[in-house]
């Protein structure tokens, strides 16, 4: 791209019309004729039409009466041409009433050009705000309006401007582009800024330029929008039909560093002196940093000497970028020497700048002068946030001082900071990794105090290292006060504790050791395989564990209810409702006592076959027997209920509930809610927060994840904020199930910058997105016919080692099928 030739063309030329149409900005569809065949003057038959249609539009108030007397008499062409000679004498406000009344009430369709005549006269007349919502709704096709191709509409609507622009003010016409582009650039982003650039490029081949600042907004939105390859064009444009100001130069010069393209910046800031236009602040700061991003750091502190040279002052971000770019080289000394220049000119870091000094300290092992930036920090006023301390711990870990790392993580623990169970894995691991196995369990035994899962490899890692070193006590209280959170151990790590007890060699030491886990009321035999079993149902191996249940039959073990518990609700999990009925027989047969449990999990299975009915027969004998109800029964049928859209018999099921003593649970409620804005309920589901807090419960991230879930299938996403705000409130944070309907509910609503930015969100946070998180992206992806970005998503599911479920290839089939025919048309 030569821009310096552009830059520096005659003056003379900077106006006139550009031949070369904008590379893939303007619109493949043949500039479109003019709508109207050339206008001539009112004929003596049209006088009494004109002269009525004179007095409705130029009176300051609008006489319905008279425009419903004279719409009949008018054809859309009719009028267009007598508002074209009137246009001077009419009031804007009552025009404007009269295009809308004329079309919601009569039905009348005026032309494209009446509405582009009508919004020259709200901008001439300072009604920018009218003439901008009458242009939405113009674009938007929410106007009676007939265009000649509606995929093109945004050229047919500079077009008409352009032609009106010939017989019109100069000044409102300049106006009236700006509007037309603003508009494209804000309200209609999410069509991916192609209109916006058609538009610009059309009026350019056209000699029409928008403003100066017009164009710094367009240029700055493609920026941001990451469109870094269209800004350049679109620049290269603009040079040719507008004189640049700092500012335009300034966001230009950003887009070539994001880009990668520092020659080019450096080139056009000396082409921007050349045309007398001073750099400021923004503009070395933009240059210097993209120099420092890319390694060059010679000409970064060039560029500062100028800007000193020049009168322009550096500030706290042209420090922290040379500060960050040298701790990224590795040069501390020169990265002190900078830190001790900001501070002389009177700045004081912010946590930026300390937090990059940190990190680069600790990736070196400088623990020392890593503490001394920490000490500073505090002495300034400044708090170390997560990543100072995240950063710090690394620093530690690296030079194996574990001890202080402990101490780091217990400061961010004690501060409260949302920490990534990630912080505590690597510590973990590593020192299981050097067999520091006692500290190990220290931290996971913290992490299970704040109901933080620990990883599953961890844990097989860890209870294999306890039992190894004959720490067998500590492996078993591990494995209850997991299952006691309700993160029951894995079959994997169950195995290796399993192992482990067998492993000792010592048959009287294992035969002493089970019988200190008996006086601590396990029964070994029993609930191993009771253990064995419910890890092989959750993980949707049911036939494996029917196998258990028989060797340990044949072990002399009898099966007991909670075997058949568990193997019932595997069976009803993975669909087999008649194995699941077998195995109840079974119970029924061996005079087995069943508990609440037992029909909880087959009225369970019967409600996920679809069969409620046979659930609520179920329900009706458990009414029958002797046995104290519970909500689980309750919140079964209700959950079923309310899933099927029959919220009249769940609230039935919740009011007999209350009859017996029985009261909700957040579960119930968590139910109903969802219930209510499945069917679209939302007043009514959020009614439901108000009566759980009056009954002493407190929503949870379940039921504020059903309400979103309810806004998102309305498609109401400016709903979201208010309710993470109350989320926040509570102190309830987001689950990976929120930010998955989140992410699910923009990407239906087109808005696939917000659904990306959600996804970094929830990685940020530590919480992990599955397989089912990736697959609505990349469905939002390939709707919107970004195929690319679709198998990119792919890929990164690959890398992280998630399964590829048919979901996710019928998803990239299908866009790439629908993108192959969009290309091929």
């Amino acid at each position: 791209m030569d821009l310096r030739r552009a830059l520096l063309q005659k003056p003379a030329l900077i106006f006139s019309p550009i031949t070369r149409p904008l590379t893939c900005a303007t619109s493949a569809a043949p500039c479109p004729p003019s709508p109207l065949p050339p206008q001539k003057e009112p004929s003596s038959s049209d006088h009494t039409i004109l002269k009525s249609v004179t007095s409705i539009l130029s009176n300051p108030s609008l006489d319905s009466t008279q425009c419903r007397k004279v719409m009949p008499h008018l054809s859309p062409h009719q009028f267009d041409s007598l508002f074209f000679s009137v246009r001077r004498n009419v009031n804007p406000k009552t025009a404007l009433h009269f295009f809308y009344l004329a079309s919601d009430s009569c039905g009348f369709r005026f032309t494209l050009r009446s509405y582009c005549i009508l919004m020259r006269s709200l901008i001439a007349s300072g009604l920018v705000s009218p003439a901008r919502l009458l242009l939405i709704r113009l674009i938007d096709q929410k106007l009676p309006v007939l265009f000649g191709d509606p995929k093109n509409r945004h050229i047919e609507i500079a077009s008409s401007i352009v032609d009106l622009n010939e017989v019109g003010e100069s000044g409102v016409g300049v106006a009236v582009v700006d509007l037309l582009i603003h508009v494209y650039c804000t309200q209609f982003r999410n069509a991916g800024f192609q209109n916006a650039i058609g538009v610009f490029g059309f009026l350019a081949n056209k000699g029409v330029f928008p403003t100066v600042k017009t164009c710094t907004f367009l240029l700055s939105s493609l920026v941001k929008a990451n469109k870094l390859e269209k800004s350049y064009l679109v620049l290269e444009t603009m040079l040719r039909g507008v004189s640049p100001d700092v500012y335009l130069f300034s966001i230009a010069i950003n887009a070539f560093c994001r880009g990668g393209k520092v020659e080019d910046a450096i080139q056009l800031f000396f082409d921007m002196e050349t045309l007398g236009v001073c750099p400021n602040v923004v503009t070395y700061n933009n240059l210097i940093h993209g120099l420092c991003k890319h390694g060059n750091l010679d000409e970064a502190f060039r560029f500062k000497e100028k800007m000193v040279k020049d009168g322009v002052d550096p500030t706290l971000i042209t420090y922290s970028a040379l500060i960050n770019g040298l701790m990224k080289l590795e040069k501390f000394d020169e990265a002190n020497s900078v830190l001790k220049e900001m501070l002389e000119k009177g700045f004081v870091p912010n946590v930026v700048v300390y937090n990059t000094l940190i990190d680069g300290y600790c990736k070196m092992g400088n623990i020392r002068d890593v503490l001394r930036i920490r000490g500073d920090m505090v002495s300034k006023g400044m708090n170390p946030n997560s990543v100072t301390l995240n950063s710090i711990i690394q620093g530690f870990c690296k030079i194996g001082q574990m001890e202080q790392a402990e101490s780091v993580l217990e400061e961010m623990l004690s501060r409260r900071f949302s920490i990534n169970p990630g912080a505590f894995n690597s510590i973990i691991h590593w020192l299981c990794m050097n067999s520091r196995f006692e500290s190990g369990l220290r931290f996971l035994r913290e992490m299970l105090s704040r109901d933080l899962r620990p990883n599953d490899g961890l844990l097989t890692t860890l209870v294999g290292g306890l039992c190894n070193e004959g720490k067998h006590s500590d492996a078993v209280e591990l494995w209850f006060r997991l299952l006691k959170k309700g993160f029951g151990a894995n079959l994997v790590t169950t195995n290796a504790l399993i192992h482990g007890l067998c492993k000792t060699g010592n048959m009287q030491e294992a035969v002493r050791l089970l019988k200190k886990m008996l006086e601590r009321g396990l029964v070994l035999d029993k609930i191993t395989y009771n253990t064995l079993i419910l890890g092989c149902c959750k993980e949707g191996r049911v036939e494996e564990g029917l196998k258990l249940k028989g060797e340990m039959v044949k072990q002399g073990i009898e099966a007991d209810i909670f075997t058949y518990n568990w193997l019932i609700h595997g069976m009803c999990r993975i669909g087999k409702l008649d194995e699941a009925l077998k195995l109840w027989n079974e119970c029924k047969n061996r005079n087995l006592v069943l508990n609440v449990y037992t029909y909880a999990v087959m009225i369970d299975g019967y409600c996920k076959a679809d069969k409620i009915e046979e659930g609520q027969k179920l329900y009706n004998e458990l009414l029958t027997q002797n046995l104290e109800l519970n909500s689980v029964v309750y919140n079964t049928l209700i959950r079923a209920y309310c899933r099927n859209g029959n919220t009249v018999e769940a609230y039935k099921i919740h009011d007999d509930m209350r009859s017996r003593g029985i009261p909700p649970t957040t579960s119930t409620y968590s139910s109903l809610i969802h219930g209510m804005c499945n069917i679209g309920c939302m007043e009514d589901a959020k009614c439901l927060f108000d009566e759980m807090r009056k009954e002493g419960l407190l929503p949870n991230v379940v039921c504020y994840t059903a309400l979103i879930g309810g806004y998102c299938k309305l498609g109401q996403m400016d709903k979201l904020e208010n309710v993470l705000q109350e989320m926040s409130s509570y102190d309830i944070n987001p689950n990976k199930i929120t930010y998955t309907v989140m992410i699910d509910g923009y990407s239906k609503s087109g808005d696939m910058k917000t659904a990306a930015e959600l996804l970094q969100e929830m990685v940020e946070k530590g919480i992990v997105p599955d397989t089912v998180t990736y697959n609505v992206l990349t469905n939002g992806f390939c709707k919107e016919g970004k195929i690319e970005k679709g198998f990119k998503i792919c890929d990164h599911m690959s890398q992280e080692r998630l399964p590829l479920d048919e979901i996710t290839y019928t998803t990239l089939v299908h866009g790439w099928q629908q993108s192959s025919l969009a290309n091929q048309e």
